[in-house]
């Protein structure tokens, strides 16, 4: 790939929530379709999602990737859906030779999960902007998908759109069914862990949010398990000197998960 942009693209830390989004319009998926409409429009885009959490560090690398239904109890409709977007294997070769901090294999085999496509699936319907994942390796601390991500940036000029997707707090296990669709209902330590994770990431207090097995009880609740936490921190990992920072569906709901999404641009 070559520059084709002096601009940077932005990167792009999206809350991707329940499945239900994939058929569901709400405002959530408003907010997907809004931020597909404003975004200049990428080249190619790498995702890396919650979904794809593996002991090793993969990039898909397939011309025509799969659309994989990784959950269960779900309406048939769901699993009807495909979102047929284009691989991009030059972009795969491009990002396993911009990794140094680790062995990087080509993936032929997993494809887009749904942490990936049901957000792409609103913010680019047409599913013609080719798509390449790249997987969270378990193996690795917090500190490493930090710096792999910084070793990324240089993506960015080449108009490629960096998505992370999870969410930032999501214990599934604490969700309150009864209060599911009470708007913003949220229990106190959520609120105070989504507070301090918010105000971290607008004063680009980096270390606070690498370290966040040292913020306390509420981040132990927020953060039972990382798969869902660490994309926030390729997309910070991301961020340069003069790019500026702002917050998007930032909600919580159910109690224990918050949609909150972050944009970073030029």
């Amino acid at each position: 790939m070559t520059p084709t942009t002096a601009k940077s693209m932005p990167a792009l830390f999206i809350g991707h929530g329940n499945p239900m989004n994939i058929v569901r319009r709400n405002r959530w998926t408003e907010g997907w379709i809004a931020l597909g409409s404003a975004l200049p429009r990428p080249n190619s885009i790498l995702v890396v999602s919650a979904h794809w959490y593996i002991p090793a560090t993969k990039v898909t690398a397939m011309p025509h990737p799969r659309t994989i239904h990784d959950f269960g109890g779900f309406p048939r409709q769901l699993y009807e859906v495909q979102y047929p977007a284009p691989g991009n294997p030059a972009l795969a070769r491009e990002v396993k030779s911009l990794i140094g901090l680790t062995e990087t294999a080509l993936d032929e085999s997993w494809g887009l999960d749904h942490g990936c496509w049901s957000v792409l699936r609103r913010m680019y319907p047409a599913a013609i902007i080719p798509v390449v994942q790249l997987s969270l390796n378990y193996r690795q601390p917090a500190q490493f998908h930090y710096e792999l991500a910084r070793e990324l940036a240089p993506l960015r000029k080449k108009g490629v759109l960096i998505i992370g997707s999870g969410n930032m707090v999501h214990n599934l296990r604490l969700v309150s069914w009864e209060n599911l669709n009470k708007p913003g209902f949220a229990f106190e330590w959520a609120s105070v862990a989504s507070a301090k994770m918010k105000n971290a990431i607008l004063t680009d207090d980096h270390a606070s949010l690498i370290n966040y097995r040292s913020q306390g009880r509420e981040f132990e609740l927020a953060i039972p398990t990382p798969e869902h936490f660490l994309p926030l921190l390729y997309v910070l990992g991301l961020k340069d000197e003069g790019d500026t920072v702002a917050l998007f569906n930032d909600k919580a709901v159910g109690g224990s998960l918050t949609m909150t999404s972050v944009k970073i641009l030029m």
